[in-house]
């Protein structure tokens, strides 16, 4: 399975590619420059791998949450692989990329992705890890921290942007942690859960694609 990787939800530009199991990946932390590093990104990891758009079986897509016009760059290029090469999409969510960071980089189980919203709100889901891939456990929200419910299983932790920037505001209401364990999506995570959609037939047509918002605008 060959799988190409796109999320510019947040301010980490990430490219990552699957190819049966392996994964190479870009990744930069470039806030307002998504536009200019995501196609060259692609071609820099298509060149590495040998391979060209033709020759992948999907394109793999974070749909957000997060920053309004950084879900519209991966939405719009990754339809337009898509279009180009008749391939299907994979959607996964961002949010759902950052709990499976963490799996990655601690092998914790229980996990609150949020993601700083602007606005004093924060984007947010609960997510368990089920044989190794990320499973929601409630439904995405967005909301001020104070309304933002805690998973109420042990050994849980924070993972993505929400946490540190709220929770020195939010005192006791909120338990205490270190640094969470990943700040920001990478497609990487990102790939790992769309090579197990896309397994299962979650692939859709590129006219389908739906980029998760949550509200208006950012």
């Amino acid at each position: 399975m060959k799988l190409l990787a796109l999320d510019t939800a947040t301010d980490a530009c990430s490219v990552a590619l699957y190819i049966d199991g392996a994964i190479l990946q870009r990744h930069e932390v470039a806030p307002q420059r998504h536009t200019q590093l995501l196609l060259p990104m692609v071609r820099a990891l298509c060149a590495e791998a040998g391979l060209t758009p033709a020759g992948l079986d999907a394109i793999a897509l974070g749909i957000g949450p997060g920053a309004f016009t950084g879900v519209r760059v991966a939405a719009s290029v990754a339809q337009g692989l898509a279009y180009a090469h008749a391939l299907p999409v994979v959607e996964v969510s961002t949010l759902a990329a950052l709990a499976q960071g963490g799996f990655r980089v601690t092998g914790a189980l229980g996990w609150l992705a949020t993601l700083d919203a602007r606005r004093h709100e924060i984007y947010w889901a609960h997510y368990r890890i089920d044989d190794g891939l990320a499973v929601a456990t409630s439904a995405e929200h967005v909301s001020p921290p104070a309304e933002v419910m805690l998973p109420g299983t042990a050994g849980w932790r924070p993972a993505g942007t929400g946490w540190p920037a709220y929770a020195p505001a939010m005192g006791t209401a909120w338990p205490e942690f270190g640094p969470p364990a990943l700040l920001l999506p990478e497609a990487r995570d990102l790939a790992v859960l769309a090579a197990a959609l896309f397994a299962a037939g979650g692939g859709i047509a590129a006219a389908e694609v739906a980029p998760t918002y949550l509200r208006q605008a950012i």
